[in-house]
């Protein structure tokens, strides 16, 4: 079987982000991690080379696949800052509607700016994407 390319690091958050060099982009991410960390309570930490990630999980599919990832977390891009959700939650096209100005992906929301979106919304959808995958991975760590 396949290792994941993406795994928890030991790699430095900050390190990480001070690294981010559109300085708006930066700042946002500083907040971003603040609003995760204070949405899940867990500590960021780096999933692979660019990911921040927050808690984590173990997931095993019908095929026989399995790893660990993280319950949420974000990756500041080039060209957006992608949020990293489950594809599935309660409420989640309502939440949408009402999140602001992002563009969406299977399990990703990219956003250009953290004032773009209302965050309490985006709070929201942290809960209701951890509380979904708790459903579907009970032991989550």
């Amino acid at each position: 079987m396949a290792k994941n390319k993406t795994a928890e690091t030991q790699g430095s958050v900050t390190d990480f982000l001070n690294s981010v060099e559109d300085e708006a982009k930066r700042n946002d991410s500083f907040r971003l991690v603040t609003l995760l960390q204070d949405q899940t309570g867990f500590e960021p930490k780096m999933w692979g080379e660019k990911i921040i990630g927050f808690g984590s999980y173990h997931y095993k599919y019908e095929s026989g696949r399995e790893g660990d990832a993280p319950l949420t977390g974000f990756s500041p891009r080039k060209d957006a800052i992608a949020l990293y959700l489950n594809p599935v939650f309660e409420n989640k096209e309502v939440l949408l509607q009402k999140l602001g100005k992002h563009k969406t992906g299977t399990g990703c929301v990219y956003i250009k700016k953290l004032d773009d979106v209302e965050e309490n919304i985006l709070k929201e959808m942290v809960v209701s994407s951890i509380k979904e995958i708790r459903s579907m991975y009970p032991a989550t760590i």
